[in-house]
């Protein structure tokens, strides 16, 4: 069997000004693309290597970009006999014009490898599943924890379920229904109730008799697409069962849809501030959630900052905010005087001027050259490119301890595991930017009504799976 392996691996918030440009992806190919995944050793299977692109969450991707890298793809396709394509996406992906670039990915994938080849997608919870994007696939699973713990797990169980049908030489039957509700990730995290027990139902679904594959999507919350609500998939063999537990699994989601609330104690950033203050344990961890740089936010929204400035009496790291301009001119100076952040997304909060120490200078494959200023207790993070704060070498790398600080605030929404193990109290602080907690403000007005929260009094909507396939 000669399987393609391709994709493009990007969520991006519309509510973000950030654009995302060639440079914010991680292109392989080849033995590189190869060597992402630990199963292409398999010999029963030649894996052939297309294009994978990857970039951290942001802003909507240019145009040409989405069109360079699909073409590449398409091209690649064209020159391979492929009997399957594995496809690696992450499923939230906007692109500038468009209102649903998986959809049009996915098309364009089936038009090039024909109707026989078997296409089975890898996908994060958080992607949308339009029934423009499924019907072009025979094959699609998601991961099953946030944080995803099993990203790579569920990338190798997609390539193991197309293996198997491949092996079995017939496409499986495949049951389809999206879900009224659009709910952030903070909101519906595994780690608590209702989401542990909706996930948890699927290792029992998969062991019942004629079912290949089932799978929860959450959606995306912080794009303004029709397309941007929760859905559900299941495929097997029995499409009678493949149908009936699809349905199931909407009308359950349906149900506990008032029952979702933050994974970590919320509320204002000044609350947070106070409460973690107050409680005296270290190492105590804010989520400036607004600009969380790994679910699209821009990353340099200085809103927090601003605020932070007052309370430079007390021991605080600030993880980060991403200025190249204030980094160049702090890289080779002890002493300096900046004006910070709001260049990118602007509107809650514009430049903010800090004058400080430097603290440390770093190096970082992610974040490219990094910065951190003292103001008094206050240790701010300054990168040159946009990088996450989850692992605790991400700040000892820069000579920071959290469990000597009164505080560590860090653009995220739900703690990774690291940093969540790490803490001894953790707010979630809700923070404007273009990943805002409060959907409600953020102005949506392309996603398809009604939709639960914003429609709170909506009729119970029809569930019943469509069979595709």
């Amino acid at each position: 069997m000669r399987i393609g392996i391709a994709g493009i691996a990007i969520e991006s918030s519309t509510f973000s000004p950030h654009r995302t440009g060639l440079a914010d992806f991680r292109v392989t190919r080849g033995d590189d693309l190869l060597a992402r995944y630990a199963w292409t050793q398999d010999t029963t299977v030649e894996w052939v290597p297309l294009l994978h692109a990857v970039s951290l969450p942001g802003g909507a991707v240019l145009t040409e970009v989405y069109e360079q890298l699909k073409s590449e793809i398409l091209e690649r396709i064209a020159e391979s006999s492929l009997d399957g394509l594995l496809l690696d996406i992450h499923g939230a992906m906007s692109v500038v014009g468009m209102l649903d670039a998986e959809a049009d990915l996915a098309a364009a994938v089936r038009n090039a490898v024909g109707p026989n080849v078997m296409i089975s997608a890898a996908m994060d919870l958080h992607g949308n599943v339009s029934r423009d994007f499924v019907q072009h696939l025979d094959l699609v699973t998601c991961y099953r924890m946030a944080p995803h713990e099993d990203a790579w797990e569920t990338k190798k169980r997609a390539a193991r379920n197309l293996v198997r049908q491949l092996q079995k030489g017939e496409k499986p039957h495949l049951a389809w229904v999206q879900i009224p509700v659009l709910l952030p990730g903070e909101k519906t995290s595994t780690r608590i109730e209702p989401a542990r027990s909706l996930y948890g139902q699927i290792e029992k679904i998969e062991a019942m008799d004629g079912i290949l594959d089932a799978s929860i999507w959450v959606g995306y919350a912080w794009a303004d697409e029709p397309r941007c609500q929760a859905a559900v998939v299941v495929t097997g063999d029995d499409a009678e069962v493949v149908q009936a537990q699809a349905t199931r699994l909407a009308n359950d989601y349906w149900r506990v849809r008032g029952d979702f609330e933050f994974v970590a104690p919320a509320g204002s950033l000044d609350h947070c501030i106070r409460e973690g203050l107050a409680s005296g344990v270290k190492p105590f961890f804010i989520s400036d959630s607004g600009d969380n740089p790994t679910a699209g936010g821009a990353g340099d929204v200085s809103w927090t900052l601003r605020v932070l400035r007052a309370y430079k009496s007390r021991k605080i790291i600030y993880a980060s905010i991403v200025d190249p301009q204030a980094v160049a001119i702090a890289r080779d100076k002890s002493e300096v005087e900046l004006s910070v952040g709001g260049k990118i997304d602007s509107g809650p909060s514009g430049p903010v001027p800090i004058t400080g120490t430097v603290h440390k200078v770093h190096q970082d494959p992610v974040g490219g050259t990094i910065v951190v200023v003292r103001t008094g207790g206050l240790h701010v993070i300054i990168t040159e490119r946009r990088k996450p704060y989850h692992l605790v070498g991400d700040f000892t790398d820069l000579d920071l301890d959290p469990a000597e600080m009164d505080l560590t605030v860090v653009k995220i929404g739900y703690l990774e595991p690291e940093l969540y193990n790490l803490a001894k109290g953790w707010l979630l602080a809700l923070t404007p930017g273009g990943v805002d907690q409060d959907l409600l403000r953020l102005g949506h007005s392309r996603i398809e009504r009604p939709l639960y929260p914003f429609d709170p009094d909506m009729p119970t909507p029809d569930l019943t799976a469509a069979l595709l396939r």
